[in-house]
């Protein structure tokens, strides 16, 4: 009787063969190992703090935004008023969107459409801290016409956004 071992996953094979990696590295010269040590604690104490505050928002998203309510400010029937909560919280947003990737399927998890995903992915590029700067280098003219644009092709890639995931499916 033949007895079939379980399968190891792809993550799994991958963490090993970095561990086997770092292994060779260090025999062929320790002070490399220690330093990408080193430096990965660096940027772990760095993204650490922000996967928490994501963390902690997903967790209020959760408990706040019931599917009801999404469906409500940001699903099919929520007109006008979805698409400018869209745009709004698209400026507000700060911050890598790698963190925000499991916010948004949150969201989009509870009722959120694809146009309303795509017009808060389009809008973080209205970066408010950055405004300031942008007056000052390029004048106040410029900062709002470039922000305006931002706005209002956020809508019409909203709108290709809705239209390709209607054909899709």
């Amino acid at each position: 009787m033949s007895k079939r071992r379980p399968k190891m996953n792809n993550q799994l094979k991958f963490l090993l063969a970095i561990i086997f990696l770092y292994l060779i590295v260090a025999l062929l010269d320790i002070g490399i190992v220690e330093n990408a040590l080193i430096n990965f604690l660096i940027m772990s104490l760095k993204i650490v703090p922000v996967l928490c505050l994501v963390f902690i928002i997903m967790v209020l998203i959760e408990l706040y935004f019931t599917k009801k309510r999404v469906g409500k400010y940001l699903g099919s029937k929520s007109g006008i008023k979805g698409w400018f909560y869209a745009i709004i919280s698209g400026i507000l947003i700060s911050g890598p969107a790698y963190t925000l990737y499991p916010l948004l399927g949150e969201l989009k998890k509870n009722g959120m459409k694809n146009s309303l995903l795509a017009v808060v992915l389009y809008n973080r590029n209205v970066k408010i801290p950055f405004l300031p700067a942008m007056v000052y280098y390029f004048g106040l003219n410029f900062t709002i016409i470039l922000s305006l644009y931002i706005i209002i092709f956020s809508i019409f890639n909203g709108k290709i956004v809705e239209l390709l995931a209607s054909k899709r499916g």
